[in-house]
């Protein structure tokens, strides 16, 4: 069966790749993914999907569906960029397209590419066998700072799913296993009054001493938060460049994480609290305007095993010679490295296994399959599949499509997306998420231990952690 899958995304390769390649060369950051969305419905209404766009009052975000019937399998798709990491492809030097400008910095462009790759895998096997079941395809946007699919989980756009299958470029093959920290983001407007600040400084309220309160509030506040929160802040305007001029506006952006949802939402209030308090420090107006949030993963042992099974009987794609010269160019530019095969390997504790991985801690490239280490520990970052993960089961895998050592969201991971092994890696994703989908098709008890696993976890249930009311937008600034 397998077999049959990867003939079927073989045979439309060249397809995907293109794909892939239009996508990074128009890198769109949060919300403004149109030309991205636009390929990537052009490329599923030929594959015979009927694609409802613009769900959830988001115009860059759509469902494509084949077919009819249970069981109901979703596949999501990524498609936006990264501000700030333009890059040309295959230059293992730092050298931008356009100065400044927007680049796919976490693989994103392969991400929603290998989706359509599965998916349509997946179709042609239905069409094949007279199968009954439904697949769908989720274009997702704004997973970098907008957890797009929260908003559209908010929106019920999940529901209805027997299980979702997702995927992430990465440098190593592995089960994504775990959970990972829910996030909120908010900015803190202060509004002063301008004075001048030799002549009158008794006159002026100053809103940037209001956002210089607050962060050093918040900076006492990291003594006495758990010790897996994050507090990040920017100061998204300062109050202008005169220091004659008592600033009467300023502003920050708050973002704020913990392993749970309930845990950001005690910090964001201990924030707010903040807030107001410096607020009243220096008698300005305090605004907090609530911008979005994810919630944290619902990890899912069951559907991982049979994402593992499908991962390791397809195997991992080989590289060559020209392809680890490249990757070994790539090693030699990154400045601070850490070793991802070595803090993997001391998960393991099988002597014997941990010293096959350990054989490959010192290449550029990693061709092996990665044990599956059921966790329940949150990875450090966030991710607005969480969302997903409390609408239905749902697991992810990591293909190796960048170097060993590649930090994300960095140019280095850029200058490799048009790579061989990043399209190798690509479509070995759309394989593995392929065939884990027709395994689950035609083994429903599987589906069935995934769901008992998944309403044990989620207890209650889910509550969107975006109020209502609160809108998609981009939080880029106007140009």
């Amino acid at each position: 069966m397998n077999r049959d899958i990867i003939n079927s995304i073989e045979a439309k390769k060249d397809l995907f790749t293109t794909l892939s390649d239009n996508i990074w060369a128009v890198p769109e950051t949060c919300f403004t993914e149109e030309k991205s969305s636009a390929y990537l419905i052009d490329a599923l209404k030929k594959e015979g999907f009927v694609v409802e766009e613009g769900v959830a009052g988001i115009k860059t975000a759509f469902v494509a569906t084949y077919g009819h019937g249970s069981p109901v399998i979703g596949i999501t798709g990524e498609f936006d960029a990264l501000s700030g990491l333009s890059q040309q492809a295959g230059v293992a030097v730092k050298t931008p397209v356009k100065r400044g400008e927007a680049g796919h910095g976490c693989g994103h462009h392969l991400l929603g590419s290998a989706g359509v790759a599965a998916v349509a895998a997946v179709k042609d096997w239905l069409i094949k066998t007279g199968k009954e079941g439904t697949i769908k395809y989720f274009g997702c946007p704004a997973e970098e700072g907008g957890s797009g699919k929260a908003f559209m989980a908010r929106d019920g756009v999940f529901d209805g799913l027997d299980v979702a299958l997702s995927w992430h470029p990465s440098s190593l093959n592995m089960i994504m296993t775990g959970s990972s920290l829910a996030n909120v983001q908010v900015y803190y407007r202060f509004k002063g009054v301008a004075a001048h600040a030799a002549g009158a400084p008794h006159l002026g309220r100053s809103a940037l001493d209001a956002v210089e309160l607050m962060n050093i509030g918040v900076q006492f506040l990291r003594e006495h938060v758990i010790q897996e929160a994050r507090m990040h802040y920017a100061i998204t305007n300062p109050g202008g460049y005169s220091p004659n001029v008592v600033q009467a506006d300023a502003e920050v952006l708050y973002l704020l994480r913990a392993p749970e949802n309930s845990q950001v939402q005690d910090i964001l209030r201990r924030v707010n609290k903040i807030a107001e308090g410096a607020a009243l420090m220096t008698e300005t107006e305090l605004e907090i305007d609530f911008v979005k949030a994810c919630s944290n993963t619902i990890p899912n042992f069951a559907l991982e095993r049979v994402i593992y099974d499908a991962m390791t009987e397809i195997g991992a794609p080989k590289y060559t010679a020209e392809e680890i010269a490249f990757a070994d160019e790539i090693e030699k530019s990154i400045e601070n490295k850490a070793n991802t095969v070595s803090a993997f390997a001391k998960k393991i504790a099988d002597k014997a296994e941990r010293a096959k991985v350990m054989g490959y801690a010192d290449k550029s490239l990693v061709d092996i399959i990665m044990p599956h280490i059921p966790d329940e520990t949150p990875m450090a970052g966030s991710t607005d599949v969480g969302d997903v993960s409390w609408c239905c089961p749902t697991a992810q895998v990591n293909t190796a499509c960048y170097s060993a050592n590649t930090p994300g969201h960095s140019w280095q991971l850029v200058a490799q997306g048009k790579s061989g092994p990043a399209y190798k890696c690509m479509l070995y994703a759309g394989e593995i998420m392929a065939a884990a989908a027709i395994h689950l098709y035609e083994n429903p008890d599987d589906i069935a231990e995934a769901k008992a696993e998944w309403k044990e976890r989620v207890g209650d249930g889910y509550v969107c952690p975006i109020p209502k009311g609160v809108v998609p937008r981009s939080i880029a600034p106007k140009k």
